[in-house]
C-alpha cells in the first residue's frame, strides 16, 4: 500500500488535490516530532543521573539533529560514552569485561561513520540506528535522500515522512519511499526488506541476552547518556523539517498541528489527516503548493 501511495505522490504530473494534500501532511510531521519527544521526555527526566548532564546530553542531541544531521549518531554515541566513562565500572569488573561491553557501541560508532554507497546501505543505517524513536534517524535519512543523492526534493521527503506515520512501522515505511524515489518499487522493496533487517537480528540472535545486557551497569551507563541525547535529537529533528516548508499557509498548519497535539492532545493520525485536508482544500481553491 505504501508503495502505491509512492507512486502518486511521487509521479511526474500527479493531481493537484494530491500535491495539497501532501503538502499539507508535510506540514505538519515538525510538530509530530516535538510531539514524539515531549512524550519521552518526562520518563527520560525521571531516570536521569546527574541533572546537568542530562540537560548537556538533550541539548547536544537537539543541537546536532538541527545543525549536523549526517553525523548525528556519532554525537548519540559520544554522550553515551561520556557518561559510562564517569560512571566508572565497580573495581570489582575486570578489564576484559569491560572492553567486551565496550565493543557493541564502538562497533556501532566505526559502522555509523562508514560512507553511504547504496539505497541499501541507506536503509540499513535507518534500521540499526533508529535509537529512541524513528525521528532520532529522520536528520540522517533527510540529507542523504535530498542533499547528498538528490533522490527526492524537500517536499517530497516531507510527503514520505508523513506517508510513514499514518502506518505501521512508520521509519520503515518512510524510507520505502525513500528507496522507491531512487530506483522505483526494487528500489522501495529493497529498502523495506534490508531496514527491517537489524531488528530480526537482534532479536534472533540476541533475544537470550537482553536481560543480562539490560542488568548491566555499563550498558545502563551508556543509555543513560545516550538516551536524553536521542530525545533532544527528535527534538531537533523538527528543525530541517520544517526549514522544507516552502508556503506561509504550511508554516500556519504546522500551528495548528502544534496546538492540536501538545495543547489538545490528540493523535498523529487526526492531526496528519486534518492536515492533509487543509491542503487539500487550498490546492482546489487555487492556492500556491
Amino acid at each position: 500500500m505504501i508503495l502505491a501511495l509512492s507512486a502518486l505522490f511521487l509521479a511526474g504530473t500527479p493531481p493537484r488535490w494530491v500535491l495539497g494534500a501532501g503538502a499539507g501532511a508535510g506540514a505538519a510531521v515538525a510538530a509530530v516530532a516535538v510531539n514524539a519527544a515531549w512524550d519521552l521526555l518526562q520518563p527520560s527526566w525521571g531516570r536521569r543521573h546527574g541533572t546537568v548532564r542530562w540537560a548537556v546530553y538533550l541539548v547536544a542531541g537537539g543541537t546536532a539533529a538541527a545543525t549536523v544531521g549526517p553525523w548525528l549518531v556519532l554525537v548519540l554515541l559520544a554522550c553515551g560514552v561520556i557518561e559510562l566513562c564517569i560512571r566508572r565500572p565497580r573495581q570489582d569488573e575486570t578489564p576484559t569485561s569491560a572492553r567486551r561491553h565496550l565493543t557493541v557501541p564502538l562497533a556501532i560508532g566505526a559502522f555509523a561513520g562508514s560512507t553511504v554507497g547504496s539505497i541499501a546501505w541507506v536503509a540499513l543505517k535507518v534500521g540499526a540506528l533508529s535509537y529512541g524513536g524513528g525521528f532520532v534517524i529522520i536528520p540522517l535519512m533527510q540529507n542523504d535522500a535530498v542533499n547528498r543523492y538528490h533522490w527526492m526534493t524537500g517536499p517530497q521527503f516531507l510527503n514520505a515522512v508523513a506517508l510513514g506515520q499514518i502506518t505501521p512501522g512508520p521509519v520503515v515505511q518512510t524510507v520505502a519511499v525513500v528507496g522507491y524515489a531512487a530506483a522505483g518499487l526494487v528500489g522501495g522493496m529493497l529498502a523495506s526488506a534490508v531496514a527491517f533487517s537489524p531488528s530480526f537480528a537482534f532479536v534472533l540472535l540476541g533475544a537470550d541476552r537482553f536481560d543480562r545486557l539490560r542488568a548491566n551497569n555499563q550498558v545502563r551507563a551508556f543509555l543513560d547518556g545516550a538516551g536524553p541525547a536521542a530525545i533532544g535529537a527528535i527534538f531537533g529533528s523538527a528543525v530541517p523539517l520544517a526549514r522544507a516548508l516552502d508556503q506561509p499557509w504550511q508554516f500556519a498548519v504546522l500551528g495548528g498541528a502544534a496546538v492540536l497535539m501538545l495543547v489538545l492532545r490528540r493523535g498523529v493520525v487526526l492531526t496528519l489527516l486534518s492536515a492533509g485536508a487543509v491542503g487539500v482544500v487550498i490546492a482546489l481553491s487555487g492556492g500556491p503548493l
